[in-house]
């Protein structure tokens, strides 16, 4: 007998369609998998054989030949095994095989009979519903992310004798419905870490509202213990929260990446990822046999917040300078190429030099000229230049550590702020597909958004000269400019604006 079932394999954070074709006939007892299959596949044939016997199902004594389709893509993961126990049992004509057509089947079986989750059901969801397969039966812990996905019967299972009956006897069984309305996303920043809790700094606040309301890359430099991290981390706090565009692109990256097993539905938050400094240019970008999403495509629509920048590694950083640029990264191997996108805020921050305190009014730097020049050699021109904000963060006074009561601003009151310049954004380039705000400009939105009076033409003019920036840095400033522009609610640019964003530049070579 022969049965074809059909399953599906990740490519990138898109998937493709796999048939599953079994075929039992006479001949010495073995299984043979053909199609491409990596180790978690081969050793399913284990599995899967103490899964039926301890399932109640009779397994056949006979030559079993599984071809995974299309035969030149290769294949990964133990999602192949509900599709594979499915397929001989259809082959040895113990379950129905009427109904194998409609369904496209996912899950790793254990010895006992029960199904465990796998990674990348949603991308999977949306291609079924695309190809017009009208059910997916997935490990019950996967059914609410799956069921996201409009126009698709999603069913969960929690074991093989389930798959078995909604097989012979489908009128048993409904489609499981989401446990609420998936484009309904509430805020969920609730329990962020608050502003408020930052003592002084107003200077390095009104930097990150900046980074917020515009999408900017920032990086602080302080000495040790000036609050850097402190406020690096409160910038979700103030984010506007995902749209379900944005929502439905994130989940798809996670849940390939294997990060929603246990986390329901949707992801409601912004991502912040924060890759300790040992962290090498693949785990950054992504990468491996089988393509996977870095921290960079995990940040997508969120923030990369990379604390200590100097001790990351040089070449491992300028890894970033393409996807910073262009909001995706490529991942080429030899027999495919695959496209994460990485549309993120790079947030960043750093010690001035090696012992930490140049430039700092209380206690003396011991560094020497030229130990701070191959310090700051470790971070380019080129990433320096996309760096739109770099702001210096000085130790709080003494009388400012004491105070009792905290004096900063909540950052309810900044997201309704970022809120409303993100709006501004939005309306603006409502008509562009990949422009969602002001740092996703390119040059000719620059002439059309953000044109200069004869005074801020001079004014940027006076600040190239002197601090010899970059025509990209120049851009960058022109796109600050436009983000303070619409926060204070302003059409036109205006001298003050540019004034302000330059002075997010001084620190381009700090040596």
């Amino acid at each position: 007998m022969l049965a074809r079932v059909w399953s599906a394999s990740i490519v990138g954070i898109d998937a493709v369609k796999v048939g599953v074709e079994v075929d039992v006939s006479g001949g010495l007892p073995g299984i043979v998998i053909l199609g491409l299959p990596d180790s978690a596949i081969q050793e399913s044939k284990e599995r899967v054989k103490a899964t039926l016997k301890n399932a109640g199902f009779a397994f056949p004594m006979r030559k079993i030949v599984i071809n995974l389709t299309p035969a030149d893509l290769r294949k990964e993961g133990p999602a192949f095994d509900l599709p594979i126990s499915v397929g001989i049992l259809a082959a040895s004509e113990q379950v129905n095989p009427d109904l194998l057509g409609d369904f496209l089947f996912l899950g790793e079986v254990s010895l006992d009979g029960s199904l465990r989750p796998v990674a990348g059901i949603l991308p999977i969801a949306a291609t079924a519903e695309k190809m017009g397969i009208s059910g997916l039966i997935v490990p019950m812990e996967n059914t609410q992310e799956a069921a996201v996905v409009e126009g698709l019967n999603v069913y969960g299972c929690s074991n093989i004798s389930d798959v078995v009956d909604l097989l012979n006897n489908p009128g048993k069984f409904k489609p499981v419905k989401l446990n609420d309305n998936p484009k309904t996303l509430a805020e969920t920043s609730l329990n962020l870490a608050d502003l408020q809790d930052v003592k002084g700094q107003a200077h390095a606040r009104r930097a990150l509202e900046i980074a917020a309301a515009g999408g900017h890359n920032l990086i602080f430099v302080g000495p040790p213990g000036s609050g850097k991290t402190m406020l690096a981390r409160r910038l979700p706090g103030i984010l506007p929260p995902l749209e379900f565009s944005e929502s439905l692109e994130v989940t798809r990256i996670h849940s390939v990446a294997g990060l929603l097993k246990n986390r329901g539905s949707l992801v409601r938050e912004r991502p912040f990822r924060s890759p300790h400094h040992s962290a090498s240019g693949p785990s950054l970008v992504g990468g491996g046999s089988f393509p996977r999403p870095g921290e960079i495509s995990l940040s997508h629509r969120g923030i990369l917040f990379l604390d200590e920048l100097t001790e990351f590694k040089r070449d491992v950083l300028e890894f970033l300078r393409q996807p910073l640029e262009d909001g995706y990264v490529t991942i080429s191997r030899t027999r495919q190429s695959v496209v994460f996108p990485a549309q993120f805020t790079l947030v960043a921050s750093t010690n001035p030099c090696p012992c930490g305190f140049y430039g700092d009014t209380i206690q003396p730097c011991t560094c020497s000229p030229r130990q701070r020049e191959q310090y700051w050699a470790k971070l380019s021109g080129p990433l320096m230049d996309r760096i739109d904000l770099q702001v210096a963060v000085n130790r709080l006074k003494p009388e400012e550590i004491t105070q009792a009561a905290t004096t900063g601003e909540p950052s309810k009151s900044v997201r309704e702020r970022v809120q409303k310049a993100r709006d501004i954004a939005t309306n603006r380039f409502q008509s562009e597909a990949n422009v969602k705000c002001n740092a996703q400009m390119q040059s000719r939105h620059l002439q059309t958004w953000c044109k200069l009076d004869d005074a801020s033409r001079n004014l940027l003019e006076a600040a190239i000269r002197k601090l010899g920036l970059s025509a990209r840095a120049s851009d960058r400033i022109l796109k600050v400019s436009r983000t303070i522009a619409d926060l204070a609610g302003d059409e036109n640019l205006k001298p003050q604006h540019v004034a302000e964003a330059i002075q997010y530049r001084t620190i381009d070579r700090m040596q």
